[in-house]
């Protein structure tokens, strides 16, 4: 059996009727000590911009914050939507991010997909693969810690991180070109389908690379644990309703037929799964299938801007009643 993985997911969503942003930011830092404390493997935290729920922009501040609160837990950004930023620039927020966190970095690379964001960064969407393509090999190069010429300037950064950079950057993407960027790099993959798994293994086994890094995405997003089920549910519905349908607006104005399109109604959100709610019982039992993909535990215990005190309780049911038996689980598929 695969080794069992858990994620607390940010993404930080306050719309203005939910937590306030202040109080948001202050509890998001807890529960990633908390996490730490407790075993948990990672702190992942997105990147969208121009959202009206505040949504994360700067995913490289707020993990420098994660940095400095927790010792063991890994920070995993992403999908940074790279073609949005100077390469050059990422590559120093990599290194300083990296050398806070003791070598815990990982930061999953995206094409991205919202059509409204480009403009906003005077970037061409029919650029982005090219971008994309560009600033990986920028990345990569800059942070072995070559001095090189791209794009008719200098690129020499330094510090330089803990980790190798292929150790460090992961693709991530829904589409077999992601699992073959991945390869042709030979850095590691996020897939949003396990469909692509095969490809990424054929593309390193052509390339004579190893496998690097998989970090699954398949549902569900976040889960929330409670003791009742329907009890729990309606204490997070409203938030995970407001998620779900700003991202099918996202996907809808990208023309992206994903999971999140035409869903809309509370009933149907609760039935897609994306966000469950399940007693500690019910996460214990489902661990093991979702690992067969590489696809870990996700948590969300702010999600959608949800009160913090009843994100807390679902973090203290995981401390107390289900990662006990994760490590169990844990010890012996080892």
């Amino acid at each position: 059996m695969a080794r069992i993985d858990t994620t607390i997911q940010f993404d930080m969503r306050a719309p203005d009727w939910a937590t306030p942003p202040a109080t948001l930011y202050a509890e998001a830092l807890a529960m990633a000590a908390y996490a730490d404390e407790i075993g948990v493997d990672r702190i992942g935290l997105c990147e969208h911009h121009g959202s009206e729920d505040g949504y994360l922009p700067s995913p490289f501040v707020m993990g420098g914050g994660i940095a400095a609160r927790t010792e063991r837990v890994r920070i995993a950004l992403g999908a940074l939507v790279l073609p949005l930023h100077d390469p050059v620039k990422v590559a120093e927020r990599i290194a300083v991010l990296d050398l806070m966190s003791n070598g815990r970095l990982d930061v999953i690379l995206g094409v991205g997909y919202v059509p409204s964001e480009f403009p906003r960064f005077r970037v061409s969407m029919r650029d982005r693969g090219k971008l994309l393509d560009q600033g990986i090999d920028i990345l990569l190069r800059a942070l072995r810690g070559e001095r090189f010429e791209a794009d008719g300037r200098e690129v020499f950064v330094r510090p330089l991180p803990v980790q190798e950079p292929e150790a460090i950057l992961l693709a991530g993407g829904g589409v077999e070109a992601t699992a073959r960027r991945a390869a042709r790099f030979g850095i590691g993959l996020a897939p949003l389908s396990s469909g692509l798994l095969p490809v990424y293994t054929q593309e390193c086994t052509k390339h004579g690379r190893a496998l690097g890094k998989i970090y699954g995405f398949e549902a569900p997003l976040g889960i929330h644990i409670a003791e009742d089920p329907d009890q729990g549910w309606a204490r997070i519905e409203p938030h995970v309703v407001h998620a779900v349908t700003a991202y099918a607006r996202w996907a809808a104005e990208a023309g992206w037929d994903n999971a999140f399109r035409n869903i809309s109604t509370p009933e149907q959100v609760r039935a897609s799964g994306l966000y469950p709610v399940w007693t500690p019982d019910e996460v214990v039992a489902n661990a093991s299938v979702l690992m067969e993909n590489h696809n870990p535990l996700n948590f969300a215990p702010l999600v959608g801007g949800l009160s913090p005190d009843v994100g807390w309780e679902s973090l203290e049911l995981l401390k107390n009643k289900v990662m006990p038996r994760l490590r169990e689980l844990n010890a012996h598929a080892s």
